[in-house]
């Protein structure tokens, strides 16, 4: 297969030209977007990027290796399962997937019924979070979101935290004290905090704990208000 020449080749020494060298391919971006929170699995990856096959997966996870932005380890303990993760450097895409998340929401031509795995859902989020003024000291919830669009899905754990300085959500591996709980399929959390539908109103969204923590923390992650704003769809 021939490769395409990179834009150096033609003596540009413009250094976007040379980031769409490194990550410009089809595919690319996406693949380090599920990177984006953490290490996965070749087969997980696959799972979670609907579309694409494994020749083009192995060839795109290939050149982020040669590139610097992934490698590839085992994880230690029984079976030393090989994952797939970001470099340090790699990690600094977050804030390119966070600039196109930012300028693309406003596109007309945008699915917003389509679907998200729940990575993308919660990165959606964290592209749109801002602090929560509301909020006496920090606020945790526990999000619990199971991919809807595949029957098979096991859900994965996330941890919000806010406070009146900023808002973070990262994957949970261990649980932790939370001021709320939220159990959820993609479709109608997405719904809920990409669409602006009322929390009551989603028959897959299920909150134990403090229902006013978890509309601080849709306050403070929804793409349906301005940046700084806090915004709640009436019911």
């Amino acid at each position: 297969m021939a490769h395409r020449r990179s834009y150096g080749s033609y003596n540009d020494g413009c250094a976007a030209a040379h980031a769409l060298d490194l990550v410009g391919e089809r595919w690319t971006l996406i693949v380090v977007r599920e990177l984006l929170l953490g290490p996965k699995r070749f087969s997980d990856i696959q799972r979670d990027v609907l579309g694409i096959g494994p020749a083009v997966l192995t060839a795109r996870l290939q050149e982020l290796e040669a590139g610097g932005i992934a490698r590839r380890r085992r994880m230690p303990g029984p079976g030393r399962i090989a994952v797939y993760e970001l470099t340090e450097w790699g990690y600094g895409l977050e804030a390119v997937n966070t600039a196109l998340s930012r300028w693309a929401v406003d596109s007309p031509a945008l699915q917003r019924e389509a679907d998200m795995s729940p990575d993308t859902v919660v990165l959606a989020m964290r592209a749109h979070s801002r602090p929560a003024p509301g909020c006496a000291g920090e606020r945790r919830v526990a999000l619990s979101l199971t991919d809807s669009r595949r029957l098979d899905a096991q859900p994965v754990s996330y941890l919000a935290r806010m406070s009146a300085q900023a808002t973070t959500i990262d994957r949970s591996l261990e649980p932790e004290p939370t001021d709320a709980q939220v159990w959820a399929t993609t479709q109608d959390w997405k719904a809920c905090v990409i669409g602006g539908a009322a929390l009551e109103r989603l028959p897959n969204v299920h909150v134990s704990g403090s229902h006013d923590t978890v509309r601080q923390l849709i306050n403070a992650t929804s793409l349906s208000g301005p940046a700084g704003s806090p915004f709640i769809a009436e019911a």
